[in-house]
């Protein structure tokens, strides 16, 4: 019998199985890849989140593997670039995502959490007593096919976007707007790369660049316009040869990957529907990943939704999931404000132009709202 069923052992599905089994509780992950499996992401940490993995003590795996980054070059339209350093110590990390991911699934083992890779979660394990929806555990697809059922008084869902115990609920959907799609490769031999990653806002789109260990750099385009996405190697390649900060400096360049296509990017989840359920990571909303703050979200977000649990499995909280709501409100609200009002900038092509022209005039407001993106108060 286990407390706490995970679907999902991405980074809020490990935290949280980490957190739990540290608790003492008895903890079931489940999750349809194999570690380590690429996922397309910025392969950044800002400060903020390596601080919460320091304080977990979750970061000897593969902190000395991972790249040092000292802070932001942000661009905009007409040649405006403004440079930013965290300052100090202070610093974030560039790490592949699959060696990330395959280190905090390792930290769950080793905390005691049992992880089943390569099993698919078919649904959650309903029950309904006159009207009311109480999630029991876990469906889940068996080695030859049919359908197991496994129980535990709480899930916490953590298994992405596109959850299949979200979805199965009726609590996940994708809102009309905003509508963007990310594209994604490597690339190597791109000159110009230090220790700051770099964010390069455009009207309609921005373009994420940032280095990662092996010496290749991660490129990320998102955007609204979807023509070209038959072709995106082809739509990666003429975003960055139209641009006036990448062109030259990726002239020798060369793609080392096949690139990787992933939208709409917005979801919306509710929080407090299901009895039974907690929700972590993607599957709690996703949002632009402009920031970097998809990780910050995912890894905060799995220890919060682990504590709430654990008070849950002492009896000592009535309401687990309005618990967990208010706590994630509490921590995340300005930043989730903070990304809102970006998205906008980005949308609305004339913001963009004035909001650089404001930062080639003050650029002190620009390097504080790097700081600010990278969370270096938290640190």
């Amino acid at each position: 019998m286990f407390d706490v069923i995970i679907a999902g052992a991405g980074p809020a599905g490990a935290v949280a199985a980490t957190v739990l089994a540290r608790g003492g509780a008895r903890v079931l992950v489940l999750d349809r890849a194999r570690f380590p499996r690429d996922k397309l992401c910025g392969d950044t940490i800002n400060p903020g989140t390596r601080a919460v993995l320091l304080r977990l003590g979750l970061t000897r795996r593969f902190e000395d593997r991972a790249l040092r980054i000292d802070g932001m070059i942000v661009t905009g339209e007409r040649g405006i670039a403004v440079r930013s350093e965290y300052g100090g110590d202070v610093h974030g990390l560039a790490i592949l995502r699959r060696d990330l991911d395959a280190a905090l699934v390792e930290e769950a083992r080793a905390a005691g959490a049992r992880v089943e890779e390569g099993v698919l979660v078919r649904k959650p394990l309903i029950e309904s007593d006159a009207g009311c929806t109480r999630v029991r555990g876990i469906v889940m697809a068996g080695r030859d096919g049919r359908d197991i059922r496994i129980p535990a008084p709480l899930v916490i869902a953590a298994d992405g976007r596109r959850s299949r115990v979200c979805v199965a609920l009726g609590i996940i959907r994708h809102p009309a707007r905003p509508r963007r799609w990310a594209i994604g490769a490597y690339f190597e031999g791109v000159e110009g790369i230090t220790s700051l990653g770099e964010m390069h806002v455009r009207s309609g789109r921005y373009i994420g660049v940032a280095p990662v260990p092996s010496g290749l750099v991660n490129v990320c385009l998102v955007t609204a316009n979807r023509d070209g996405f038959d072709d995106p190697a082809a739509l990666l390649t003429r975003a960055i040869a139209q641009d006036w900060h990448l062109a030259e400096r990726f002239t020798s360049a060369r793609m080392a990957t096949r690139p990787v296509v992933m939208g709409p990017l917005a979801v919306d989840a509710v929080e407090e529907s299901v009895s039974g359920l907690l929700l972590a990571g993607d599957a709690s909303g996703f949002i632009d990943p402009m920031t970097g703050d998809g990780l910050r979200f995912a890894i905060c977000g799995g220890e919060l939704a682990a504590k709430v649990a654990l008070r849950a499995l002492d009896r000592t909280l009535e309401n687990p999931q309005a618990a967990l709501a208010r706590v994630r409100r509490r921590t995340f609200a300005a930043k989730w404000r903070f990304n809102r009002g970006l998205r906008a900038l980005v949308s609305a092509g004339p913001a963009v132009h004035a909001a650089g022209v404001a930062a080639s005039i003050a650029p002190l407001l620009l390097r504080r709202l790097v700081t600010f993106a990278g969370d270096v108060s938290q640190v």
